[in-house]
């Protein structure tokens, strides 16, 4: 598959780039198909690569420490994952396994820290859509946290 500059205009990466700094962005970018029920990565896992979710849907999960995993998300099309891993090297917090058959467009570290010399607004542009990612992450886990409060409290009273 071949990735053209409209392919990221509806996703959080091209939302601020114009059609020709989409078409610049796609020159860089990858695809990966993964099977239904196959993981992008691993919990713990490293990689140098940001995935945007262009089809299907990715199970988001993280280990508990108690022999299995839960569920926290599930990934959209024209949603980013692995954005700290891209931006620092960190090993990945969850886990994500394809539901159904799935297709990722990748993006590898290298290749877009050597746009930032021919073309730096790009790489801002796509700096802030990966800051906007993570902040919905945090708010979204925030959100999930005073639910669970707010559950535990009606139930169990205050201490």
């Amino acid at each position: 598959m071949t990735i053209e500059g409209h392919d990221l205009q509806n996703t959080i990466l091209g939302r601020e780039l114009t059609p020709e700094q989409c078409q610049v962005l796609a020159g860089i970018c990858g695809t990966k198909s993964i099977p239904n029920g196959q993981l992008l990565f691993a919990q713990g896992t490293r990689s140098d690569a940001l995935f945007v979710v262009m089809d299907g849907r990715f199970a988001v999960s993280r280990d508990t420490g108690r022999g299995f995993s839960d569920t926290v998300h599930l990934l959209a099309p024209g949603e980013l994952a692995g954005e700290s891993g891209f931006l620092d090297g960190a090993p990945h917090s969850a886990t994500l396994r394809a539901v159904g058959d799935a297709t990722v467009l990748t993006i590898e570290r290298a290749q877009f820290e050597a746009m930032l010399i021919d073309h730096p607004i790009i790489v801002y542009k796509v700096m802030r859509a990966i800051v906007y990612s993570i902040r919905e992450i945090t708010r979204r886990m925030s959100q999930q946290h005073q639910q669970m409060l707010q559950y535990i409290n009606q139930g169990c009273g205050r201490y």
